[in-house]
């Protein structure tokens, strides 16, 4: 099962998209786009083009666990998406994801507008590979 990974932002969205086996998460792209309207019509365009059964939405979260602008946002573009597919939507504490990101990126010494185009990719890939790994 193909699940497709979103980290979703006011700028650019990043996407990833699991293994056939669901195991592993790789970076497929970042939608650089702000109405939501039309990221929503790409990341179901995506799920389509690549045979997604699922798509997994990060979650921004406080650190306490409520959920402020961020997370408001995030549900917009939720329900956007449910508009544009019937594929399940689920969304994951995405806490970290970014940071996660980029100290990844900074170990591959990344910089500069390279990291900007690739972080929110990379955290998609994050969000996805958590959620893989908590199938197991």
């Amino acid at each position: 099962m193909r699940i497709l990974g979103v980290d979703y932002g006011e700028k650019r969205t990043g996407i990833a998209i699991s293994d056939a086996l669901g195991m592993t998460a790789q970076g497929v792209k970042t939608i650089f786009e702000s109405y939501l309207v039309k990221v929503a019509k790409e990341v179901s365009n995506i799920a389509k083009e690549l045979d997604a059964e699922k798509i997994v939405v990060g979650l921004p979260k406080n650190m306490d666990g409520t959920i402020g602008f961020r997370g408001e946002a995030t549900y917009s573009f939720i329900e956007e998406l449910k508009k544009e597919t019937d594929l399940p939507i689920i969304t994951w504490d995405e806490r970290l994801s970014t940071v996660s990101a980029i100290k990844s990126l900074n170990e591959t010494n990344t910089r500069g507008k390279k990291r900007k185009d690739v972080v929110d990719t990379v955290a998609a890939m994050y969000i996805l590979q958590n959620y893989l790994d908590s199938l197991i």
